[in-house]
C-alpha cells in the first residue's frame, strides 16, 4: 500500500498512513480527467445567451420602396440583417450545455485527480484542520508553514473553524469533503486534506470500485 506522509499545522510530521493504491497510486488517466472537467464547467454555463431574428424585430415589415427604378438593392423588410437594428442570422438562443459523464469514468476522473497531487508531493494530509481561534491570519501562517498558500482545503462541513478562517484568504479555498470534484483539486496547485475526510474520499471511492468489479462480474457470468 502507499503512504502518505501526516503533519500538524506547524508542518511537523506525526506520523504515516496507508492508503489505498486504486485510490491515491493510481494510473493518470488524462482522458478522463479532460471529460470531466469538461462536463463541469459546462454545467456552470448559464446558456441565457439570446440575440432577435428578423420575425422578433420591432419594425415595419413594409416594402421599403418600390421593385424597381430606384437604383438600389431589392428589399422587403427593415427587419434583414443586412440593415443595421436588423435580425441576427443564425445567432446564440437559449439553450442547456449540460454534458454526461457516467459514474465510473467520473470516479476514475477523482482517483487520476488524486493520485496526481500524491505523485507530485502535492497532496498534503494534516492531523486535524483546526485552530484555538477564528483568525484568517493564523490559518495563512499554517498554510505558508505547509507551502501551501494556494490551496484546494478540504474537511467535513461541519469545521466552522476551516470555513470561517479561509474565507478571507486571497488563495485559498475551502470545500466540504462531501463535494470534492475534480475540476477543484486540478485548479489549485496544493491538496490540503484532514486526515478524517482523506479517510471518507478512499472509503467511498474505495466502495466504488468493488461495486464496478461486481457489477462487471456479474455480467460476465450473465454472457
Amino acid at each position: 500500500m502507499a503512504k502518505l506522509s501526516v503533519v500538524d499545522l506547524t508542518g511537523a510530521p506525526v506520523g504515516e498512513l496507508d492508503v489505498a493504491d486504486d485510490v491515491f497510486a493510481a494510473d493518470v488517466k488524462e482522458h478522463l480527467l479532460w471529460e470531466v472537467v469538461r462536463m463541469q464547467r459546462a454545467a456552470k454555463r448559464a446558456g441565457t445567451a439570446n440575440t432577435k431574428g428578423r420575425a422578433e424585430i420591432a419594425r415595419t415589415k413594409d416594402k421599403l420602396y418600390k421593385q424597381k427604378g430606384t437604383g438600389n438593392a431589392r428589399h422587403g423588410s427593415r427587419r434583414a440583417n443586412v440593415f443595421r437594428g436588423g435580425g441576427v442570422v443564425h445567432g446564440p438562443k437559449p439553450h442547456k450545455y449540460v454534458l454526461s459523464v457516467n459514474k465510473k469514468a467520473r470516479a476514475g476522473a477523482l482517483r487520476s485527480a488524486l493520485s496526481l497531487r500524491a505523485k507530485a508531493g502535492d497532496l498534503v494530509v494534516v492531523k486535524e484542520l483546526t485552530g484555538p481561534e477564528v483568525k484568517t491570519k493564523a490559518l495563512a501562517q499554517a498554510l505558508s508553514k505547509l507551502q501551501a498558500e494556494k490551496a484546494l482545503l478540504v474537511d467535513g462541513g461541519d469545521n466552522r473553524w476551516l470555513q470561517l478562517s479561509s474565507r478571507n484568504l486571497a488563495d485559498a479555498n475551502f470545500l466540504d469533503v462531501r463535494g470534492l470534484n475534480v475540476y477543484d483539486i486540478l485548479r489549485h496547485p496544493k491538496l490540503v486534506m484532514s486526515e478524517a475526510s482523506l479517510r471518507a474520499v478512499e472509503a467511498r471511492l474505495t466502495k466504488a470500485t468493488a461495486g464496478a468489479e461486481i457489477s462487471e462480474s456479474s455480467e460476465g457470468g450473465a454472457a
